[in-house]
């Protein structure tokens, strides 16, 4: 890969990263602890990822199991996902809060697959974000190195490429994605 290129491939990987891990955030009927990665709690005056101040476990397929270092931290734990857009109820025993994913629901489903394919769109939109700017600063480079026509051409060219395989893998993973949340 040329030189020139190489810093709009790491952003569209970077944007293509972004993507998966906002897809990681989704719940899709069945517990997954990358759902709280978003989530902050309260700890001693400084907002903490969740993972950092308690133990994050699945015992269960539909169930997260999360255990405080501190028995303090239960209420502050158990407020964050209360006032997150996550839909669930913490079960609050004490020492330990449980998240129980209930069934989607068929309405609740599409609604999801609806996200999926909007933060699909968003980081397509991106990728094309990061190709026009690359052809700009090849124009640019072409003027300022005395690069032929051709040579500027090619190097769009390659940016194209770049462009049509990352929004073929994005394409790929809403489709995965969908695909994992209608499925019952």
């Amino acid at each position: 890969m040329n030189e020139k290129i190489k810093p709009y491939d790491d952003k569209m990987q970077k944007s293509y990263q972004n993507l998966l891990e906002e897809f990681g955030s989704i719940r899709a009927g069945r517990a997954n602890p990358h759902v709280l990665d978003q989530l902050r709690v309260d700890y001693y005056g400084s907002p903490m990822p969740i993972q950092q101040v308690a133990n994050v476990s699945v015992p269960e397929p539909r169930m997260i199991l999360i255990q405080p270092w501190e028995a303090s931290m239960v209420k502050a734990i158990e407020k964050a996902i209360l006032v997150s857009d996550l839909g669930l109820n913490p079960t609050n025993d004490g020492k330990a809060i449980r998240l129980v994913f209930p069934e989607l629901t068929e309405e609740r489903r599409k609604a999801l697959s609806k996200d999926v394919k909007k933060k699909g769109e968003a980081a397509k939109v991106a990728v094309r974000n990061i190709r026009r700017d690359g052809n700009d600063a090849m124009k640019k480079i072409g003027k300022e190195e005395a690069i032929s026509e051709d040579g500027i051409k090619d190097l769009q060219t390659e940016i194209q490429k770049l462009t049509d395989k990352y929004i073929e893998t994005i394409d790929k993973a809403v489709e995965e994605k969908t695909k994992e949340i209608m499925t019952v």
